[in-house]
């Protein structure tokens, strides 16, 4: 069977298509200033005053003011509408967000606070408003107070209709292969300024790089007790597998694979955790606490306690003890070499256990 030729690439190595909904609109304010309007009251039921006519993103629109209102049911009250003027064979239906309210003066508190309205203006609806914008004593006492002057302020908002755009990123960035470069620079020795030996084996590698990931190395490098000239340096108590991957996590930041544990995964992890805290490259500690955490088992949880206590790790040291709190658990536990080697090289440890144990019961 062919294999989809998109499982071997990331989506970010495609080629990407970009659509998007675009939805514009125009905004105004419109001051319609009313004035003498004490010789505006009386004027007649379904009459009206009209401001100049506007345009807002190709539209024309007036608004229409009826001072004593536009149906005998309004007890008098003035009446306010929003009109959109139509042109001959203009079928158009424009949709809209608009306010009405009235203001003492330009920019002073508003008299009215009406919320916004929400309405498609069409030849079977072009008008939409308040029937009773204000009642008529209140704008009587406000005209007294101002010589009949106030603003009919309207905030018209012309949504167009909505467009697709479609637009294909042609350029593609490649995923970063920092990693791989500088860890195939370190095992082909290119540029390489510094030997190890550990176990018999000779490990090339670049000083600035180690120094700057680890604060032991730096001193080892470039510190007062640098090795004078040293062309090759002796990693004492370590396997050359455990180095490897110290210098694996130096050059890429990354833990090896699980393939490169195949046999005594455990007991490689519980040594790559005592190299990286002897080199103080704390993130990788950290990483390998967290694998250890993962795969603790009857055989190996005595000596990976051990090392967490004597590497201050605390949450593998609590994760080890929970393992072992049952008593059935520790009956196995107990008849493990592991075990015996925690009684003699931390007896101490035996107190949290027990601890642990009466807090099972």
């Amino acid at each position: 069977m062919t294999k989809n030729s998109t499982s071997e690439v990331g989506h970010d190595q495609l080629p990407k298509i970009l659509s998007r909904c675009l939805t514009e609109s125009a905004t105004v304010v419109h001051d319609f200033e009313v004035t003498s309007y004490q010789l505006l009251d009386g004027i007649g039921v379904g009459k009206y005053v009209s401001s100049c006519k506007f345009s807002v993103s190709g539209f024309d629109w007036v608004i229409n003011f009826f001072p004593d209102g536009i149906r005998h049911d309004t007890a008098g009250d003035p009446s306010v509408y929003l009109c959109r003027v139509h042109q001959t064979n203009d079928a158009h239906h424009v949709r809209t967000k608009f306010t009405l309210n009235i203001l003492e003066k330009d920019d002073e508190a508003q008299v009215t606070n009406f919320d916004v309205i929400a309405h498609v203006f069409s030849k079977a609806a072009s008008d939409r408003g308040y029937l009773k914008f204000v009642e008529k004593s209140k704008l009587i006492s406000l005209s007294q107070d101002n010589n009949g002057y106030f603003i009919i302020r309207c905030v018209l908002t012309v949504i167009k209709d909505p467009r697709a755009e479609l637009k294909m990123k042609t350029v593609v960035v490649p995923r970063s292969n920092l990693q791989d470069q500088l860890w195939q620079m370190c095992k082909d020795g290119h540029g390489a300024d510094v030997t190890f030996s550990a176990g018999g084996q000779l490990f090339n590698a670049h000083r600035c790089l180690l120094a700057a990931l680890s604060s032991v190395f730096k001193a080892e490098l470039f510190g007062p007790m640098k090795e004078k000239e040293t062309k090759c340096i002796q990693i004492d108590d370590m396997d050359p597998q455990i180095f490897e991957a110290l210098l694996h996590f130096v050059y890429t930041d990354l833990m090896q694979g699980d393939e490169h544990y195949k046999e005594g995964k455990i007991a490689k992890l519980q040594h790559l955790l005592v190299a990286a805290d002897r080199y103080g490259l704390d993130r990788l500690k950290v990483m390998c606490e967290g694998r250890l955490c993962e795969a603790i088992d009857v055989e190996t949880v005595a000596t990976t306690l051990v090392l967490a206590d004597q590497h201050h790790c605390t949450d593998l040291q609590q994760a080890c003890i929970k393992f072992m709190a049952p008593r059935s658990v520790l009956r196995d536990v107990m008849a493990t070499d592991g075990f015996k080697y925690l009684l003699a090289s931390s007896p101490l440890l035996m107190k949290d256990i027990l601890n642990m144990l009466s807090l099972s019961d």
